[in-house]
């Protein structure tokens, strides 16, 4: 059912489909993390993703997704100062790196989208202040999907947590629906105003993604025409899950 501003409500049987992807999103993404160390490649991760989507009768989201030219991987990797959509390849990963990794599965024609940055070896504590405060901003946006709240309540509550720290979200990149598209109605910002925006309803699906950067919010994008990086080469971090509106506790879809 499409609902106020183009937002797609979901049945209870699609949320339930969609729980179905998003815990093969998450399987593939437990074994990445289990395999980031430094010297591995960020291609064999992507392979890896891979196999366990294909694995489960499910389709990789990202292969082939519209842009510049159509995304060629599984997973984006983006490493340090790459804040999102990092292309992966024969570059390695070296101890003390930051990586974030995206993944997005469909599966039955709705689709889990989620990510996680971490440290690769020993990293610093600054670095690792960074990954704290970056998942913790996601759970404090996620507590604000309730029915009756609004997108604005989200955002609000994630850019609180985030510059409490001395950091920023990005202004051109945000969270989003998702369902049968990787992209639907609404856009979740990562900042924003408490009491705006639209009403959230059960059977809503959205992508909750917090982006963070420890120096300036303005970024670039390299000649590759997919890498976003900060534009002061700061360090980033990204953490997502795809979660459910419903007449309760907000829904986790993309965990194990």
């Amino acid at each position: 059912m499409v609902w106020e501003r183009g937002v797609v409500i979901k049945t209870t049987e699609e949320v339930e489909i969609m729980r179905q992807a998003g815990r093969i999103n998450a399987l593939a993404l437990d074994t990445v993390r289990k395999m980031v160390r430094p010297g591995i490649t960020t291609a064999a991760l992507d392979a890896a993703a891979e196999d366990v989507i294909r694995s489960h009768q499910a389709v990789p989201t990202f292969k082939g997704y519209p842009g510049p030219y159509p995304y060629p991987a599984t997973l984006t990797v983006s490493i340090n100062d790459e804040l999102v959509h990092g292309i992966p390849g024969k570059r390695e990963l070296k101890d003390g790196d930051v990586v974030s990794v995206d993944c997005g599965t469909t599966f039955n024609g709705f689709i889990g989208d989620s990510a996680f940055s971490m440290g690769v070896g020993e990293i610093s504590p600054e670095a690792q202040k960074l990954l704290d405060v970056t998942e913790k901003s996601l759970y404090e946006g996620i507590k604000q999907m309730r029915t009756g709240k609004r997108i604005g309540d989200i955002s609000a509550a994630i850019q609180k947590h985030v510059e409490k720290y001395g950091y920023n979200v990005p202004r051109e990149y945000s969270g989003h629906g998702v369902g049968r598209q990787m992209h639907e109605a609404p856009q979740v910002p990562n900042y924003g105003r408490s009491g705006r925006g639209l009403v959230l309803q059960p059977g809503m699906t959205l992508a909750i993604e917090p982006m963070v950067l420890m120096g300036t919010y303005r970024t670039r994008v390299l000649p590759d025409q997919w890498t976003v990086i900060s534009a002061d080469g700061a360090l980033t971090a990204h953490h997502e899950h795809t979660i459910a509106v419903t007449e309760g506790d907000p829904y986790i879809l993309t965990t194990l």
